[in-house]
Formats: structure tokens, sequence, C-alpha cells
């Protein structure tokens, strides 16, 4: 593996648990990327719960992995099985209302809960490690899902591509590597990517923060456009290939990810270009038969109002801010995950993708 992947002094970790059961959650805190790198130390479940919400930890895999490192948190102070029990509830009911669409997160706080329920021992100190271990274990797992993902992604890109991406799916958003970028700092280290073009994503700019900055701390020559410009650098033929990441996916392969994704995704079909999301498979929700049952969560006005602190709407306008919108499967040429690149129809490739898994993890 390229040593540009594997240095962590490259890309600060976004999540990191620091010192054993009673330790404290080492997050990234990204709204003060690119000009300030700060290192916030949550040692409660409502920190946590503030991080998830205000968007400081974000990106569908590290939302989850805070979660799960949030419950650790929340049984701390538990002097018994029984009152950690009803602490470790409490917790996870408290993180579970920060954000509605991110599906990792949900995931995350049931495994949680089933590590638990399946503990069968008195000792309080057991348990504690016990859970400590199973989010480890998410953080670890969602790496190596990270990494697969870019070595099967990178094979569906061209020689001297020009590759889009929208928003930040990078190791900011994971444990580490990122979903889409993974793609894109794999097939860079096989000497394919020519410009990553990225997305600014309004309105709190993930791409042009975030993005850009995780491409230049590994050498990805990176060009920062305005959300309206992807169009035009389509249709100039300096695009070969969008990749995306998502935050919920449907049986069917309907996909949320962040606003703005769904138009991009219309652009690349008009012009030929295809479009692919990347995600590991703890972000398929298979209860849910299709994209309009993806709940959508919507954020502050004040998040287009007064962006960055600087009002640039006039008072009292109406403003309408989802912070995701769901493109259909049917736009969406691949899904890169751990496993490999699904095909349509996806209702067949993703059903048949958890059915090897589960025949895998069998005993």
């Amino acid at each position: 593996m390229s040593a540009l992947l594997v240095d962590p002094a490259v890309t600060p970790l976004a999540v990191e648990w620091v010192g054993g059961v009673d330790g404290y959650l080492k997050l990234l805190d990204q709204t003060l990327l690119p000009t300030e790198v700060r290192w916030l130390k949550c040692r409660s479940v409502d920190e946590v719960w503030e991080a998830i919400k205000m968007l400081r930890v974000r990106g569908a895999p590290a939302i989850g992995i805070a979660a799960a490192f949030g419950t650790v948190i929340g049984v701390q102070q538990s002097q018994d099985v029984k009152a950690l029990t009803s602490d470790f509830k409490q917790a996870a009911d408290h993180l579970r209302t920060s954000r509605p669409t991110a599906v990792n997160l949900f995931w995350a706080l049931d495994r949680m809960a089933k590590r638990l329920a399946a503990l069968d021992t008195p000792n309080l100190s057991e348990v504690k490690q016990s859970l400590l271990a199973e989010a480890e274990a998410i953080r670890q797992e969602d790496r190596a899902m990270c990494e697969a993902i870019g070595r099967h992604g990178a094979a569906v890109v061209p020689n001297n591509a020009g590759v889009l991406t929208h928003c930040n799916a990078g190791a900011l958003a994971t444990a580490d590597f990122g979903t889409a970028l993974s793609v894109i700092f794999h097939a860079h280290a096989q000497g394919k990517v020519a410009k990553a073009f990225v997305d600014e994503t309004r309105p709190l700019l993930q791409g042009s923060r975030l993005t850009a900055w995780e491409l230049q701390q590994r050498g990805v020559p990176a060009v920062l456009l305005c959300d309206n410009m992807a169009g035009l650098v389509m249709n100039q033929k300096k695009v070969d290939l969008v990749v995306v990441g998502a935050d919920r996916i449907a049986a069917n392969g309907d996909t949320a990810n962040k606003v703005g994704t769904y138009s991009v995704a219309v652009l690349a079909k008009h012009h030929g270009i295809p479009f692919y999301v990347a995600a590991p498979s703890s972000t398929f929700d298979l209860s849910l038969p299709d994209g309009s049952h993806i709940p959508i969560e919507e954020r502050s006005p004040q998040e287009i109002t007064h962006g960055f602190g600087r009002q640039t709407a006039p008072d009292g306008v109406g403003v309408y801010n989802p912070a995701f919108d769901v493109t259909p499967g049917e736009l969406i040429a691949g899904i890169i995950t751990e496993h490999g690149v699904l095909r349509p129809p996806y209702q067949w490739s993703i059903a048949r993708m958890f059915d090897k898994r589960e025949k895998r993890t069998a005993p």
C-alpha cells in the first residue's frame, strides 16, 4: 500500500479514543477547518451529542463511531451492571436525537446495544471493557472498509481522469481514508487522477473547507468549484467520472447524500459521465424499500441567511434548508463498497451482497 495512504500525520484522524474505560473521546473540530486545527475532548454524552448535532464531527461513518464511543462515556459512572444497563439506554436514546439521516448513527448504537445484551456477567469492569472494545472494533472495521472501498473504486477510474466529488467523504468523515476520497486517493497513488474537481458544497462549504484541504494534504491536485459550475466543467469535457459518499442507501439503491448531490447526478447523466456512490455496507438500510422513506434533516435557516456569521439575505425571507437530497438508483452507475462494486439492478445486487456477507459471518 502507498505510504501516501497510511501516514496518520498527513491528515489528522477525525475520531479517536484516548485512554481506557475512563478515557475520553478526541474529536477534530471540523467547524474550524481549514484555518484552525483544534481538538475537542468529549467527556460527557451531552458533549458528544453537541459535537454531532453541530457538525463538529460529521460524515455518516464518523458519526456512528462517535456515537458508539458516546455510549462508553455514558456508562463510565455506573456503579453496577443494572445501573449500567439503564445508563446505556439513556445515553443511546439521547444520541439518537442528534441527527436523523445518517443511518450509521443508528446502526452503531444498535450494534453497541446488541453487544451489551449478549454479555452474561455481573462483572462491571468486564462489561465496560467489552463496550469499549466493541466501539473500537467499529472504528477499526470502518478503517479497513474504507481502504477496501478505495481499492475497489480505483479500478473504475480511467487513466488521466478528471474526477468530480461533492461535499466531504474523506478521512474527516470516517475512521480514515474516507469513502469517495479513498477512491480518489487510491487512484491518484496509481497515477490515474489528473485533477480532482471539488464542489464547494453550500451552505456550510464542506467541499471547500474540508475536501479541498484533505486533497491538498495528500498531494492530490484539487480544483475548487462553486456548486453551480459542475455542469459547465462537465460540458467542457473536463470530468470523466463523479464519485460521492452516502449517508443512507435504501434497498433499491436510492441514495441520500449532501444536498446538491442529486443535481450533480442529473448533470452527469445528461453528459454521459458515470456517477458512482462509495459507501460501506453499514450505510445501507434494507428496512427502507426506496428513497422516499429516508428521513431528511432540515437545518437552521441561519446557515443560509447568516452563513459563517455574516448576513447575506434580507430579514424575514423564507428559507428552505434540507441537509440532504436523494439520488435515484437509476442515475447511479455503481455503488462502491468494501465487498466490490455493485451494479444495477440494485434490488438484486444489494440483496446478494448482504446474503454473501451473512454467509461469511455465520458460525
